[in-house]
């Protein structure tokens, strides 16, 4: 532990202490995680080739961000019981468990209980450096730290699309899982040499009551988007709606058990209602979520299979509005906060015009209006994010601020989870249930998105919704 001085990080201090590696390495499973999450999209139309399965392609994202979602809870709990170092080891050697199934997977099914596992150590390493941040180093210079740990999620989803679309024109789609598989095998070898100090070694010590395990909200969870996923394998008007409907049905209900279990909860109270600035920017954030990951799974995959578009021309177009989104939030930050209704309201109708313009240039195939979507999109993100975050967690009752600011994550992982399997459907209903062509992949250009418009809208009226309360100054907003 080294010691710090107001706020500024001591950086030659923290490597002498040998905090700095600690911290890197640390780090280390943020970059996994999001790198392997943002690299599927740019390996998929060479995956999909060679394995088949391209009603399954919804799937890949939507197994992966349960399994995150679900694992990333469990381990913040588990420190409680098992020392940090030990937790370490086991999500890394989950994650390079996973990665080499898909490495290795002869099928789709198989290639997605990869992802599934994937997603589990993946999560499990996020959470766990978060926790790694509050355990090893002091409390002041945890802002700056945390930082970083953002920048490294830019890094990640600058990088991930690259790795995908260069393993894949290069070698193989394989390597790509494989290079995973290396890197969390080093990371679980490693983790007995980097984490040695007490705080590592033992369990976290605990004041008063564990926090039970949310088992009920997450199970419902988890059956609700498998139901919806399932709903498009096999488009039939009357299985599929009744799963949809089933599986709509149990998001209703994991909401309303988070609600009822107030020791273990997810989620602030009036989570959607409209009458809160917490309800409608949670509903903003869910909507945006939900509608935005159609272009993650199946760009790639239709701009190949339309315009044979390189890989790494369709990388770089998911890299870029990543990148937009950091740069964005970057210039932004600083706004005075008179500025937050016209900076939440205008990011809002950017990400909705990028979902919009999608439906017209991905058809057409103009990489420029592509691109220029997908910086409409990522910069929306940026820019809005940051400020629809700080009312929501302002606006929480003061004692739910805390799980008001990781509810934000929480739910666009829930909907990235969900628009991934609602997306399956509309692909597989407009076409590729019959199996990958250019009139199916055609078909599927035109709907995919278009079907997404409504949530774009319901997002913008919620931007609007938030953005009263916003430009009043944060603490005085109840």
């Amino acid at each position: 532990m080294i010691s710090s001085t107001g706020n500024k990080v001591d950086w030659h201090a923290l490597w002498a202490s040998g905090d700095l590696a600690r911290f890197c390495f640390i780090s280390l499973g943020i970059l996994l995680h999001a790198t392997n999450e943002t690299m599927v999209a740019t390996v998929m139309p060479a995956m999909v080739g060679d394995l088949a399965g391209v009603q399954l392609v919804g799937w890949s994202l939507a197994i992966y961000e349960l399994g995150a979602i679900v694992a990333g809870a469990a381990a913040g709990r588990l420190v409680s019981f098992v020392a940090l170092r030990t937790n370490m080891v086991v999500a890394a050697l989950l994650y390079a468990a996973g990665a080499l199934v898909c490495a290795t997977a002869p099928s789709m099914p198989l290639f997605l209980t990869g992802r599934l596992i994937e997603g589990c150590g993946g999560g499990a390493l996020v959470s766990l450096a978060f926790v790694s941040v509050e355990r090893l180093f002091p409390r002041t210079i945890w802002p700056q730290l945390f930082g970083v740990m953002s920048a490294i999620w830019g890094v990640a989803a600058f990088s991930g699309p690259m790795l995908g679309a260069l393993m894949a024109e290069l070698l193989s789609w394989r390597w790509a899982f494989g290079v995973f598989t290396l890197g969390g095998t080093a990371m679980a070898l490693a983790s007995f040499i980097v984490l040695d100090t007490p705080g590592a070694t033992s369990p976290q010590a605990f004041v008063g009551k564990v926090p039970p395990f949310p088992f009920a909200a997450l199970g419902c969870l988890a059956v609700a988007v498998v139901l919806i996923a399932t709903a498009g394998v096999d488009i039939a008007l009357l299985r599929s709606s009744l799963l949809l409907a089933l599986g709509l049905i149990g998001l209703a209900l994991f909401v309303r058990i988070d609600a009822l279990k107030p020791r273990s909860r997810l989620f602030p109270s009036r989570l959607f209602s409209w009458r809160s600035p917490v309800g409608s920017g949670m509903t903003m954030v869910a909507a945006f979520s939900v509608a935005t990951c159609s272009f993650g799974v199946y760009g790639p995959l239709l701009l190949t299979s339309l315009h044979d578009i390189p890989l790494l021309t369709t990388g770089y177009i998911i890299a870029a509005e990543s990148i937009a989104w950091s740069i964005l939030s970057i210039l932004v930050a600083n706004a005075p906060p008179e500025r937050e209704r016209l900076i939440i309201t205008g990011g809002a109708v950017m990400i909705a015009a990028g979902i919009a313009g999608f439906a017209y240039t991905v058809p057409l195939g103009s990489i420029p209006l592509i691109l220029l979507c997908a910086l409409l999109q990522g910069g929306g993100f940026g820019i809005a994010w940051p400020f629809v975050t700080r009312v929501i967690v302002a606006s929480a009752r003061a004692d739910e601020q805390t799980i008001a600011s990781a509810a934000v994550p929480t739910m666009q992982r829930i909907g990235y989870a969900v628009g991934a399997a609602l997306a399956g459907i509309i692909a597989n209903a407009s076409g590729f249930s019959d199996g990958l062509n250019r009139e199916a992949a055609a078909n599927v250009a035109a709907w995919l998105f278009l079907a997404f418009v409504p949530l774009g809208i319901l997002g913008c009226l919620a931007a609007l919704r938030i953005s009263r309360t916003a430009d009043r100054p944060l603490e005085a907003i109840t």
